[in-house]
């Protein structure tokens, strides 16, 4: 292993710092800090007022144990080209920060957790100050610096350059506890972002406890295995010099074996309680004892805090050691609480200091909490470091994005049978000729799919991404069908089989547009079912501003032989409800092509949305879709397409509306055949986004901004009749549109777990059949 230690004594390590760094000012504004942290949170809770008496919260300790780190990270270590994710519960922290350095105007200050102020959790979008990477779900926000990294590399190779600058992730070690992160770190493809770094806080403690068995050598040996620089820092100043005198060794050997919950205790001792403790009963108690005999209580009490994330010098020293050839880990001990009374407690997670409590900790500090929001004095040490670290991360305005130029329709028909999953790697094939320029922006990502998803033919042509090129073994091999050529121009991106990974990644090259002024359109592919694993990650991802499509497929119970386990059954509903997106579930090709098109034109921009396509591996005769020839009609129908549905089917004087989604569009165009040689005229829409059809229906009650010409055309009021709905996933998805002219209705789907056996059979067994569609409209009719 190679692990690099920050130790030594006082003087050895200041002098490692070296450069002219002021540590007396950055001591200064490291307090200014603390108290800042503090009282945003103080205010919030014990200050403004609170009419409905919910709890409003915030971090005090979790706070504090990141204040040291924070300090020496901004103020000694940061460029303007770097970009850091801030532990969720570090909010405060960031805000104290910024305001010293002029981001922030100081009323923003009282309003943390109030509307229109400081978020709870750090957020780019919503955020006054500036904030890298929104944070707030345990795992998303501490990965996002590597989906960062990878997504400047890319605009780099394919753009131009963005510049210089580390990825920072400063992360709780409780937060390791989210497997998603490991998935990240033991990516192969991470070991080459040497610009990566993350500084763990490791203060040992959870929301409601001590973690019993954290241990450091633990996870540095698991960073280490993955390739990762690990550079732990353990003991600051004090401590480093008492383990320097006669029973020193001993005492560091016990403070590095004893259980964390132990240490925890000791932190809330006094001193003379510590004397008895600390030594413990083990065979180097005599030795500890002796040493601990020639310390004040002073010392005594400020030695067994004196953990290294909390010695400006000790980190500064780390941070330099970073050496940028692989991703880094700086694992910082840390007390949570640190310098606050609530220090070290199991329960000061959510804690908050009483009004007494904080008068006592502003008159240790040295400050009036009747006016807690004073900047330094022009002309003192700190007031000039705080300038000259502004002057220092100023970055230029981000430019205006560029347009980039998509086509409408590329022209053509399809024909014969097909799926939409293929219909998917055609549209981006065909996009490659008809707007090579739009294409040059477009980055594919999949989990290992990329041939099943029917991405190969986009693959064999544009390459695959790598931060190096890599030799393709089997160029030569006549067998091999999908090529897979590794280059840093490769516009396809493969991660393993961890879908949060995919759409981290879909969110941060989404985000391009806002941070270097260079839109991407990022396409992540994969398994319908899968989509819901994903799910939390893509949505935090739109939150911060990423703008992406999502494709899952196969999808649902088409699936048949794939058994429930394969058979997705809310993601339509997904689609219906995620904020931020456009979700469509297609029936045909050509409605793959233009719903793409369209999707690709609204990314990459400051009003620009995200998408999720729902495909199927079900052969369909593309005839069906019977797309206008005329180029006037034909336009109307993409359109229509795009806004949500087009009537497919219209007979004289309907008696039942069938409305039915992606696959099984086949199935209500059959039934509607059976019920007219009955003798029942039915019309037929295909509907090919819910959430843009209820956007309609909200807009047209008031309750929104969307257009509603959609509805008149594909449920004029003449032509109201019984409705049936039905969609291979939740019936309650299309519900909905028997309240648009207040129909009588059947809401047909799946809403059970799915059974292997032919499609016949599945569609039989969920009554979404052809069979099941006649009798719900003989049930209805009048």
């Amino acid at each position: 292993m190679n692990h690099a230690s920050v130790d030594g004594d006082i003087s050895r390590i200041a002098a490692r710092v070296g450069d002219g760094l002021d540590l007396v000012a950055l001591e200064v504004i490291e307090q200014r800090v603390l108290w800042l942290s503090t009282s945003i949170i103080h205010h919030a809770n014990r200050i403004r007022p609170n009419p409905s008496g919910l709890k409003v919260g915030g971090h005090q300790a979790s706070s504090a144990s990141m204040v040291s780190i924070m300090t020496s990270l901004w103020f000694a270590q940061l460029r303007a080209g770097d970009r850091v994710s801030v532990k969720p519960h570090a909010s405060p922290v960031l805000h104290s920060i910024n305001y010293l350095l002029g981001d922030l105007d100081e009323h923003y200050l009282t309003t943390l957790r109030e509307f229109g102020g400081l978020q709870s959790y750090p957020s780019r979008s919503k955020d006054p100050d500036t904030v890298d990477y929104s944070t707030g779900s345990v795992g998303i926000g501490a990965t996002a610096p590597i989906w960062g990294a990878m997504a400047r590399r890319y605009v780099d190779a394919h753009l131009g350059p963005t510049g210089a600058g580390r990825q920072y992730s400063l992360v709780g070690d409780a937060e390791l506890d989210e497997g998603a992160v490991w998935e990240a770190i033991t990516d192969p493809g991470i070991a080459d972002l040497g610009e990566v770094v993350w500084i763990i806080d490791l203060n040992r403690q959870s929301l409601d406890r001590v973690v019993p068995n954290i241990a450091a050598g633990r996870l540095a040996n698991m960073f280490d295995a993955a390739g990762w620089q690990v550079i732990t820092v353990k003991f600051g100043q004090l401590l480093e010099s008492l383990f320097t005198r006669s029973g020193g060794e001993e005492l560091r050997r016990r403070i590095l074996e004893m259980p964390n919950p132990e240490y925890q205790r000791l932190l809330r001792c006094s001193a003379d309680e510590v004397r008895t403790r600390l030594p413990g009963n083990g065979t180097d108690s005599d030795a500890i004892a002796a040493l601990i005999s020639t310390l004040d209580d002073a010392t005594v009490s400020a030695a067994i805090r004196n953990l290294g994330g909390h010695d400006l010098p000790a980190l500064v020293n780390a941070y330099r050691q970073i050496d940028d050839t692989r991703p880094t880990v700086i694992i910082a001990y840390t007390v949570k609480g640190y310098n606050l009374p609530t220090e070290g407690h199991p329960q000061n997670h959510s804690a908050l200091l009483s009004v007494d409590e904080y008068a006592r900790f502003a008159e240790r500090m040295g400050m009036d909490p009747r006016q807690p929001w004073g900047r330094f004095s022009n002309g003192t040490a700190a007031a000039r470091l705080c300038e000259e670290t502004a002057a220092r991360l100023r970055r230029d305005p981000v430019p205006a994005p560029p347009t980039v130029a998509f086509p409408a329709d590329f022209g053509r028909t399809p024909k014969g049978t097909s799926t939409t999953q293929a219909a998917l790697g055609r549209a981006l094939l065909d996009l490659t000729r008809e707007a090579p320029s739009a294409a040059q922006r477009v980055v594919t990502v999949s989990p290992d799919v990329s041939s099943t998803t029917n991405l190969g033919g986009w693959v064999n042509k544009v390459g695959v991404w790598s931060a190096a090129e890599r030799h393709n073994w089997f160029a030569d091999d006549a067998e091999t069908i999908m090529h897979w050529d590794e280059r840093p121009t490769g516009q396809h991106m493969e991660l393993g089989i961890a879908e949060t990974n995919l759409v981290g990644l879909i969110g941060e090259l989404g985000a391009t547009w806002s941070r270097w002024g260079q839109p991407l359109f990022p396409i992540g592919v994969l398994y319908d079912p899968f989509v819901e694993r994903a799910l939390e990650p893509w949505s935090y991802g739109i939150y911060a501003g990423g703008q992406s499509i999502l494709v899952g497929t196969p999808s649902g119970v088409t699936l048949a032989s794939e058994g429930g386990a394969h058979q997705s059954i809310k993601t339509p509903s997904i689609g219906l409800e995620q904020p931020g997106c456009v979700g469509y579930d297609l029936a045909f090709a050509i409605d793959v092509e233009w719903t793409l098109l369209a999707s690709l034109a609204h990314m990459g921009r400051p009003d620009g949305t995200s998408a999720y396509l729902r495909l199927s591996t079900r052969p369909v005769d593309q005839a069906l879709a019977a797309v206008p020839s005329d180029p006037a009609a034909r336009e109307r129908r993409r359109r229509q397409v795009v806004a949500g549905g087009y009537p497919l089917v219209r007979r004289d004087s309907p008696q039942i509306t069938l409305v039915a989604e992606g696959a099984l569009v086949t199935e209500a165009l059959h039934a509607g055949d059976r019920l007219e040689q009955a003798g029942i005229s039915a019309d037929v829409v295909c509907v090919t986004s819910p959430g843009l059809l209820f956007e309609a229906l909200q807009a047209r009650r008031g309750r929104g901004s969307s257009e509603t010409w959609i509805l008149d055309q594909l449920f004029p009021v003449d032509r109201a009749a019984p409705m049936v709905t039905v969609l291979d996933g939740h019936p309650h998805t299309l519900a909905f549109l028997a309240g648009i002219n207040r129909v009588r209705s059947c809401a047909l789907g799946v809403s059970n777990f799915g059974q292997v056996g032919s499609l016949e059979d599945v569609y039989r067994y969920h009554g979404i059949d052809t069979d099941s569609i006649v009798r719900a409209a003989l049930d209805i009719l009048p």
